[in-house]
């Protein structure tokens, strides 16, 4: 299972994680914030879960390119 997990509050639009990994995240028209898809909210912290494992390896992309370091992404 692929564990992502974004904290949407600390985004500040820079994009890198859409470039990287276009099927997990695109970029809000409303405040130009980064959303994780079809994800859950708990917390400020936006998260999916997915049995599909070729994501890993964009999400894992996107998670090195965040110059704010507010993605997650672990294969469990």
């Amino acid at each position: 299972m692929i564990v992502v997990t974004l904290q949407r509050k600390k985004c500040i639009g820079c994009n890198y994680c859409v470039e990287l990994a276009p099927a997990q995240f695109q970029m809000s028209r409303k405040d130009g914030k980064a959303v994780l898809l079809k994800s859950t909210e708990k917390k400020g912290f936006f998260t999916i879960k997915s049995q599909d494992h070729s994501i890993f390896d964009a999400c894992e992309k996107a998670v090195e390119a965040c110059p704010t370091k507010i993605i997650s992404a672990k294969s469990i």
